[in-house]
């Protein structure tokens, strides 16, 4: 019998011309935004300006005492560590499933990382975390993987029990919720990267949120001082002998990034309410499919779906191989169905394995392998991930992505051997 799929010659299920999505969403104010800042300022060195409005505008939404914004998340990732003073040789609980960005600044700080492992949403599992706590531990973090908020509240019950510091990075999960609370106000900090696919995007560019008023001061020192650091800090602080200085450091975000973002988070929550409902389809259509597990994020919660990630279950196939389904689909114009790369279980990189290498400081201090964080691994080898569009328009094309996972689940005996 011919085989209807695409790869074999069939009509593809997806017939919309690439790219199916693109982001930031750019319109004529942006436009308008960017000109307007290249005619006033494209240098900024306090908090005055676009940098005071977006940082106002992210303390409002967030309902944050604070916000600092730097050139990128992992900027704003390395500043809040530096902040909460972290030394070398302190133990840090981190997700082994995370962006490796999360965890790279704790490593030029001359922390320890320690890994533990995630829960069926990938997401840190606080059961884990607290197995792995020691003397040595001195904080916690967490990153609320693809938009889908982890136990935030559960992470910090444990941080405070154990008299530990929780920071989020919520670089995935702009104005994502659970419990009615925003993601990025449970821990004493947060950071959040705005690179160009992130649900808030500057195309570059990053921020803090702190309450603690100790904390925002030494992030000002790590990545802004001069004249910012003199007019914040208070004169009479035992830190602003170094506001001239800081640390040398600067992660100042560039004002046309600032004017790209401040627009773009004026329409955060209409776009993330498109999002929810196209998430909501997918969820519906998808679920069902043999050989697909669609996520199911607690009711409590409310995520910003920076990306909708399915696991494969090769099971429910006779034991097809993720990559011979997903060059199925690809062939079937799913140019969007992605498996993440480089977002993998942190064992699996020769940076975390031998981080000797190249930061010679770290040479014996650890030395993760694979197999040492199953759920983790387990995660990372079924996933495939959809953008989740944010129109109504994008239903039809959110409707043949659908079909051609139908089409390929279907057809599977034909892509086996």
């Amino acid at each position: 019998m011919t085989s209807p799929l695409a790869l074999f010659g069939g009509t593809a299920a997806v017939t919309a011309p690439t790219p199916h999505f693109t982001w930031p969403p750019i319109d004529g104010r942006a436009v308008s935004a960017v000109v307007s800042q290249l005619q006033s300022a494209v240098s900024i060195y306090d908090r005055s300006g676009v940098i005071a409005e977006l940082e106002d505008a992210l303390r409002c939404y967030f309902g944050a005492r604070h916000a600092v914004l730097t050139a990128s998340g992992t900027a704003a990732l390395y500043d809040l560590y530096a902040a909460c003073r972290i030394r070398p040789g302190d133990e840090v609980i981190v997700p082994a499933y995370t962006f490796f960005a999360t965890v790279t600044p704790l490593l030029h700080l001359g922390a320890i990382p320690v890994l533990a492992d995630c829960d069926e949403r990938g997401n840190l599992d606080p059961a884990d975390v607290a197995r792995r706590i020691t003397q040595r531990t001195s904080g916690i973090v967490v990153t609320h993987m693809w938009g889908v908020p982890a136990d935030a509240a559960a992470l910090r019950t444990l941080a405070d029990a154990h008299e530990l510091f929780f920071l989020e990075d919520g670089s995935h999960a702009h104005g994502a919720s659970s419990r009615g609370r925003k993601i990025g106000t449970f821990g004493r900090g947060a950071a959040f990267s705005m690179n160009g696919p992130k649900p808030l995007s500057a195309g570059e560019g990053g921020f803090i949120l702190t309450d603690d008023d100790e904390t925002y001061y030494d992030a000002l020192l790590h990545g802004q001082y001069n004249k910012r650091c003199r007019n914040e800090i208070p004169a009479e602080h035992r830190m602003y002998p170094f506001a001239v200085t800081g640390m040398g450091l600067k992660h100042r975000i560039h004002p046309l990034a600032a004017s790209i973002a401040l627009g773009q988070l004026d329409r955060l929550d209409e776009y993330l309410e498109g999002r929810t409902q196209i998430a909501a389809y997918l969820l519906e259509h998808l679920d069902g499919i043999p050989g697909i597990r669609v996520p199911k994020p607690d009711k409590a919660m409310h995520p910003s779906w920076y990306g909708l990630v399915l696991q494969y279950q090769p099971d429910e196939l006779d034991g097809l191989p993720a990559g011979r389904y997903h060059d199925a689909l690809l062939a079937e114009g799913c140019a969007e169905a992605d498996r993440p790369g480089s977002t993998c279980p942190l064992n699996l990189l020769p940076l975390f394995q031998d981080p000797g290498e190249l930061l010679p400081a770290h040479k014996g201090t650890f030395a993760y392998q694979p197999g040492d964080f199953p759920q983790a691994e387990a995660f990372h080898a079924g996933a495939i991930k959809l953008p989740v569009w944010h129109r109504e328009e994008h239903m039809r094309l959110a409707g043949q992505y659908v079909e051609a996972f139908r089409k390929v689940s279907a057809s599977y005996r034909s892509l086996l051997g």
